[in-house]
């Protein structure tokens, strides 16, 4: 990376054409050097434009906002010496310029969006690329994981932090890169200016409707990544079971990008013809142009078999060998927190925790469990707080449904009243046992197993902390639930 780029290396244009020659970017006016470009971009709460004087008293060279930002700061930007660049869209603006900046990306990038499976297929694909002598990583809400490591503060991070990633991976000899693309991300732009070969759709369901206030409007985030972000020669892989995989489809080839097909109608390219569940997997027979194949998958849930298959098919779509990529299958392991076995009972009860925190996640984590347990389910789960409300009973009528007995306790309640989530929730579910204390509820969970029963810890995954209020205390579902069995079972 180069210690300076003009202006114009970093595809951007200043009011009267002024040049500048900048030392870094910023979007955070605390951490603005001499030389710098901010962006003061809008925000839920504040305009970024607010902060303009600040990068201007720090020697920010280049300002880059949109019109609103402009008007904040007319006084400050009057008298000051910095090059204004106005943009009618400068989240994308930054995206670009910060992949200009950086330089340098893992030369096969792929990324993946829907409401649920992105974690779980964004690392398969890694470890499908792994198996096959590749350098890879995957980056998402586990951070990034693989041959070079790294923390993530979000599931896509805002553009500079990603590009720094993706150049720090690449020198690092990275070759491969497989990264979720949430909603924010999407919406905000974060993901521009990153070089896609293909993208996958999961699937489509309530989430995030507190950001995005419209289920259209959360649709068109995800969709942005097919119809914005993936370039017209780049490959989609699209799960066509979920009706809005359909418009994906749509959008895929109406931009001229090339498909395949992943999901259990039989007229997909990678279908799932039969599954067949036992305590510690299933067996898959599945279909790839018209052919059979048979493979052992060490993952529990039905639906980890679209993601696998999701994960196949970025594999082939950037360029592996599809008979290599299925010998690579039977390998591939569990992302922590996704449908992941912590625990067992000496009775042969086992406890699993999942990250399903939405209602279509979780009914599809219960639906999936039950073939592989032959007594009862029992499910221990909350709701997280200043979030989509409306989700809550919808999320107990899933859990009444699909469960034998149910559990209601806290999440992470973050600044919202714990007693009142729950009530919330158990409007769905009213027959269901109140336990706000997790470590409580988890115990009284496994306590309730009987030989052949299974315990679903849903809602946090591979968390590590619990939210209240504005603080964050050490918890962490799996162990809890090895401390309940050990504490049970007179091992401690």
């Amino acid at each position: 990376m180069a210690e300076t780029k003009t202006l114009a290396e970093l595809g951007l244009t200043a009011q009267g054409g002024r040049e500048a020659r900048i030392t870094g970017l910023s979007v955070d006016s605390r951490q603005v050097r001499p030389g710098h470009l901010f962006a003061a971009l809008p925000g839920s709460t504040m305009h970024g434009g607010e902060f303009i004087q600040y990068a201007l008293r720090m020697g920010a060279a280049a300002i880059l906002t949109d019109r609103e930002g402009a008007r904040i700061a007319r006084d400050a930007l009057a008298g000051a010496d910095a090059a204004l660049i106005v943009s009618e869209d400068p989240r994308q603006a930054l995206a670009c310029a910060a992949a200009l900046w950086f330089g340098a990306q893992p030369e096969t990038m792929v990324a993946v969006t829907g409401t649920s499976g992105k974690t779980s297929v964004a690392t398969f694909t890694r470890q499908i690329w792994q198996a096959l002598g590749h350098s890879a990583i995957n980056l998402g809400t586990m951070g990034v994981l693989g041959d070079f490591e790294a923390p993530l503060a979000h599931t896509t991070p805002e553009p500079i932090t990603l590009h720094r990633v993706l150049a720090d991976a690449a020198q690092a000899g990275i070759t491969h890169a497989a990264m979720e693309a949430s909603s924010h991300g999407l919406d905000q732009r974060r993901l521009d200016g990153v070089r896609l070969q293909a993208a996958a759709f999961t699937n489509f369901s309530q989430d995030h409707l507190d950001y995005h206030e419209t289920f259209e409007a959360y649709f068109a985030a995800k969709a942005g990544l097919f119809d914005r972000v993936l370039p017209k020669d780049g490959m989609a892989v699209v799960n066509i079971d979920d009706p809005r995989g359909r418009e994906i489809l749509e959008i895929a080839r109406a931009r001229g990008q090339q498909v395949i097909t992943v999901g259990r109608n039989p007229a997909a390219d990678l279908s799932i013809a039969a599954q067949r569940f036992d305590a510690t997997g299933q067996d898959l027979r599945f279909m790839w142009k018209g052919q059979p194949h048979l493979v052992r998958l060490a993952l529990i849930g039905g639906f980890q078999a679209e993601n696998v298959l999701a994960a196949a098919g970025l594999a082939i779509a950037t360029g592996d060998e599809p008979a290599r990529v299925f010998a690579t299958l039977p390998g591939l392991t569990t992302v922590r927190g996704r449908m992941q076995l912590v625990a067992r009972r000496d009775n042969g009860a086992t406890v699993f925790v999942d990250y399903s925190h939405k209602p279509g996640a979780l009914a599809a984590a219960l639906q999936s469990l039950r073939p592989h347990v032959m007594g009862r389910i029992v499910v221990v789960f909350g709701a997280g707080g200043d979030r989509d409300r409306s989700k809550r009973p919808l999320m107990g009528e899933v859990a009444a449904k699909h469960a034998d007995l149910v559990i209601v306790t806290d999440d992470n309640p973050r600044t919202e009243d714990p007693a009142s989530i729950r009530a919330e929730v158990m409007a769905g579910c009213p027959e269901a046992i109140e336990v706000p204390d997790r470590a409580e509820a988890i115990l009284r969970g496994v306590d309730a197993l009987l030989p052949g029963d299974a315990l679903l810890i849903a809602g946090k995954g591979h968390e590590t902390g619990q939210i209240i209020g504005h603080d964050v205390y050490p918890f962490d579902d799996a162990e809890q639930a090895s401390v309940a069995v050990a504490a049970l079972e007179g091992r401690i």
